[in-house]
């Protein structure tokens, strides 16, 4: 076995265990680390297969953006050592059956796809060709899709912290309660 073949194998399981125990925990601030670990894995994929750009576009997004943005939201909630409720058992059985038909049917797509040759040659994914690609003059672009998604991850962050807050800290007239002035008083 190779280096490479090592290091792929190490990428590989650093995205997958932490995925697993993101998706396992009951702590809400630990499932936030554990999701930035296995965005940093994914990113490290990304690394390896030499894609350096959409490597560091997922380390800037994703790992700077949106799990420090799901980290502020804990924060903001004031939840980030509460536990969450254990879950029902029919509802782990329901989920695990649920990912196991998702993987059954990912599996079939993959074998069933044919994978056709072209004529066209291969443009090289440098930052100046993909950022012509994406926000190009003479082309469509992604521009305003990207921006919309910007507002989108915006609103939901919003939406978060309006269901998430005390109810005493939305009621009209009410100030928010401070603790730290209350018992110093």
């Amino acid at each position: 076995m190779i280096g490479s073949t090592i290091i792929f194998y190490m990428l590989a399981l650093l995205t997958l265990i932490s995925g697993m125990l993101a998706v396992s925990t009951r702590q809400i601030f630990r499932a936030a680390v554990f999701l930035l670990f296995s965005l940093i894995g994914v990113a490290g994929l990304f690394f390896w297969m030499q894609y350096e750009f959409i490597a560091a576009v997922q380390i800037v997004v994703y790992v700077g953006g949106i799990t420090v943005l799901i980290i502020f939201s804990i924060f903001l909630t004031q939840q980030a050592g509460e536990k969450m409720p254990k879950q029902k058992m029919n509802r782990k059985i329901f989920s695990s059956l649920a990912a196991f038909c998702g993987f059954v049917l990912i599996m079939i797509q993959i074998m069933q796809h044919s994978f056709q040759s072209t004529i066209n040659t291969a443009i090289q994914p440098g930052i100046e060709n993909i950022g012509n690609e994406m926000v190009g003059i003479n082309k469509s672009g992604y521009a305003l899709p990207l921006e919309v998604v910007s507002m989108l991850l915006l609103a939901a962050l919003v939406g978060c912290i309006v269901i998430a807050a005390p109810s005493n800290f939305l009621k009209k007239g009410e100030p928010p309660t401070n603790k730290l002035k209350s018992e110093t008083t």
